[in-house]
């Protein structure tokens, strides 16, 4: 019997050691290309260079929101869903006040503010502070996420644009739902003055009426419109960072966009 319990403790031990030699710690079991590291570094440099140059830190856009709109153009450029010709990237920040100018229209090539605005949202989302969101039809809420521009045309609000949702779940209604870009006499000081707020649309990103043109003239035919806020139950396949880096680090590369850096 002593025997027996002397085999199994040697067995334990033995099983044990084993075990021992043959872990390693959970953080150098991932897998890296050899690229990844000077591509992410690159990509960080890259976000700051451009934050910094079109002075959005003054404007009022937290880099935080920056750095997640540029992740996303970046990888709906590499799907396929943007047009070669343009790099304008619009961001609606829903965090923020209706009374900010919380809409800003960035040319990340010329690392250039084109504009920075109001933009009302939905009249069930929440008086002055946006909170609830929706995909549902006829909800008059606003919906957040990843946007591509579409086609304009002339509707009840004069000079308006398609917008698709990419966010399934999230904005991916939009179309059905008529959530487009268009003036509104509401978006204006005029109303902030009056309600202490802008007014809200039914759930349209909705600009001021005399900008409307310009704007959509600017970011019509597939660019990117994201629309932010700090949701934990918000998720996008397009905030993969590393497969951004990657596509911004060749794109770099390729039209020595950061020969100043």
């Amino acid at each position: 019997m002593r025997k027996y319990f002397l085999e199994q403790a040697g067995f334990i031990l033995i099983l044990f050691a084993f075990i021992l030699i043959s872990w390693t710690p959970a953080t150098t079991k991932k897998h890296y290309t050899a690229n990844s590291e000077p591509n992410d570094t690159l990509y960080s440099t890259y976000i700051q260079d451009l934050y910094q140059t079109a002075q959005l830190a003054q404007s009022g856009l937290p880099l935080s929101v920056f750095e997640k709109a540029v992740t996303g153009f970046y990888n709906l450029k590499n799907a396929g869903k943007l047009s070669g010709e343009k790099s304008i990237l619009s961001i609606a920040d829903f965090d923020q006040s209706s009374t900010k100018k919380r809409l800003w229209i960035v040319d990340l090539n010329k690392k250039t503010l084109l504009l920075n605005t109001w933009v009302a949202h939905g009249e069930r989302s929440g008086a002055d502070q946006a909170i609830h969101f929706s995909n549902r039809s006829e909800s008059l809420e606003s919906s957040i996420g990843f946007y591509v521009t579409g086609e304009m045309y002339h509707g009840k609000h004069g000079i308006s644009l398609k917008l698709d949702g990419m966010d399934e779940g999230f904005n991916s209604n939009a179309r059905k739902r008529d959530i487009v870009v268009h003036g509104a006499d509401y978006v204006s000081q005029e109303t902030i003055d009056a309600l202490g707020r802008l007014g809200r649309s039914q759930g349209c990103p909705a600009v001021p009426a005399d900008l409307a043109p310009a704007i959509i003239h600017a970011i019509e035919g597939k660019t990117v419109l994201f629309v932010n806020v700090n949701d934990q139950r918000y998720t996008s396949k397009y905030l993969d960072e590393h497969a951004a880096a990657v596509l911004a680090s060749n794109s770099v590369q390729k039209t020595n966009v950061l020969d100043t850096v």
